[in-house]
């Protein structure tokens, strides 16, 4: 099992700034790459960004000059540092890992895991 704790959420004004954590813990071989997901009301949930155990990341369009994400390999952790915050931030963020586990110390499951989210509101 892989648990995934998020952090960090809550409500800004236009303008402002968050940074969310999200620590996992488990039975953890591997984790090969994290990321934030955001789903507003009513939308799809899409990809905020993403970055892979060696670094490389994945921004979306609508936040890349304002957000930026982090990872500490060695903690399993993963930061999105958030600065202009617009309105259209608003949603439930959600913190989400592609990792591998073990079962019963034999078998072993790559999977993807998300954690249950946490709410940013940005306005004024």
């Amino acid at each position: 099992q892989v648990q995934l704790v998020e952090s960090g959420g809550g409500l800004v004004q236009p303008g402002g700034s968050l940074r969310l954590s999200c620590a996992a813990s488990g039975s953890i071989i591997n984790i090969n790459a994290m990321g934030w997901y955001r789903q507003a009301p009513g939308k799809q949930r899409e990809l905020v960004a993403g970055i892979t155990s060696g670094g490389n990341t994945n921004i979306a369009d609508s936040v890349k000059g304002r957000f930026t994400i982090s990872r500490d390999t060695a903690k399993n952790t993963v930061s999105l540092q958030m600065n202009s915050l617009k309105p259209e931030d608003t949603a439930v963020y959600y913190c989400n890992a592609d990792a591998t586990t073990t079962y019963r110390g034999i078998h072993y499951l790559r999977g993807d895991y998300w954690g249950q989210g946490t709410q940013v509101t940005v306005s004024s």
